[in-house]
């Protein structure tokens, strides 16, 4: 299993953006050394939550700081940006970097995002499907022309031209059931951003598979995304998880606002829109919030060495995953803790994902895939 870090970048507690840059950039810096194998950034705008309005631009400084490890994108929010200005971004990052790429695309789900780039939400979907052809084109084709419904593009080259086939190691968030079937169709692999139960998620990634093979593509091993939190004192793991995940749980609402309602009734999301009942009610009862807390809390790795390894265990073998990806720095932990947590992970959990078999993708279903595909 391949093992990476993202750069959360949250805004907590009054604590200067400055500094929340440092802590985790520091953390960065030492991420290669202690042997992770990817280091990823968000795509988020206008309020505190991630404060990362530009995720290849914040790769590109990781990649002259660093020589092996991955960069990878969770995710770019192609309805916000101009896709072919996407597929420069990425051939410039792939050759900076060597070919160190992997690139996550979603299509976002805050509406604060989407007035402040004056884009109707209800145009997501259709969007992010014809942003995605138009950079798969991009960086695959010697030029690219495309006449759709929200892009018209003359006939134009991206240079420089990529060097690694990116392409081939793009991803998509999937997290309504409709979104699976959508990425597989494109060809992409799924990023797992832990929201939902892992066993919902892996009625997912089964729908997914058997949409790629129905299409005669050979369906990707899922990635990971999940918040992690390590100490030696099972006790103060207990304490910090309990504290800092209902801080990011909170942090969640106030910058989607599910509770609010303002998604009722718009084109394509209609999943999310089932959420506001949901959240409508935790803010109003707090045993009910706690319980949603605690569900939350539950999708996450927060414990000494071995606690975590065993919640991981489970993970992998719900969703059989290939690369796992930990946020670190989540609900305002303090630096001295981060750091710790860190540090801990990358000594005692690290090595055993990387290198114990039971971390392994399991054989039997990438060969069964390919085999169901080629046919």
């Amino acid at each position: 299993m391949k093992v990476g870090m993202t750069l959360q970048l949250t805004s907590f507690g009054g604590k200067p953006d400055r500094e929340t840059y440092q802590d985790e950039l520091n953390l960065m810096e030492i991420s290669e050394d202690l042997g992770f194998d990817s280091v990823w950034a968000l795509d988020h705008h206008f309020t505190g939550y991630v404060m990362s309005p530009d995720p290849t631009q914040l790769l590109s400084y990781v990649a002259g700081r660093t020589k092996r490890v991955q960069l990878g994108t969770a995710v770019i929010v192609l309805p916000w940006h101009d896709p072919v200005a996407i597929a420069e971004k990425i051939a410039l990052l792939d050759l900076l970097s060597g070919g160190r790429t992997i690139f996550g695309f979603g299509r976002g789900a805050a509406t604060v995002e989407y007035n402040g780039f004056r884009i109707n939400q209800e145009e997501a979907r259709e969007r992010f499907v014809e942003a995605a052809i138009i950079i798969r084109k991009g960086l695959t084709q010697h030029s690219v022309s495309f006449d759709g419904k929200y892009y018209q593009i003359p006939e134009i080259q991206i240079r420089p031209r990529p060097i690694s086939h990116p392409e081939q190691r793009f991803y998509a968030s999937s997290v309504s059931p409709e979104s699976a079937e959508i990425m597989a169709k494109l060809g992409f692999g799924v990023l797992i951003i832990a929201q939902r139960s892992w066993e919902d998620t892996a009625a997912d990634y089964t729908r997914y598979r058997d949409t790629a093979i129905a299409n005669n593509i050979t369906p990707r091993p899922p990635i990971g995304l999940l918040n992690v939190l390590v100490s030696e004192d099972s006790r103060e793991a207990a304490d910090l998880g309990a504290r800092h995940l209902e801080a990011m749980w909170d942090s969640i609402d106030e910058h989607y606002h599910f509770s609010d309602g303002h998604l009722r009734g718009v084109k394509g999301y209609e999943f999310y829109a089932k959420l506001e009942k949901t959240y409508s009610k935790l803010q109003a009862d707090n045993e009910a919030k706690a319980k949603a807390i605690e569900f939350f809390r539950s999708l996450h790795a927060a414990g000494t060495p071995a606690q975590v390894l065993e919640k991981l265990r489970y993970i992998h073998q719900t969703v059989p995953l290939e690369h796992v990806i930990g946020t670190f720095a989540f609900g305002g932990l303090p630096y001295p803790k981060l750091d710790k947590s860190f540090k801990l992970f990358a000594e005692k959990v690290l090595p055993i994902l990387k290198n114990d078999p039971a971390f392994e993708y399991p054989r039997e279903l990438m060969a069964s895939a390919q085999a169901a595909a080629s046919k």
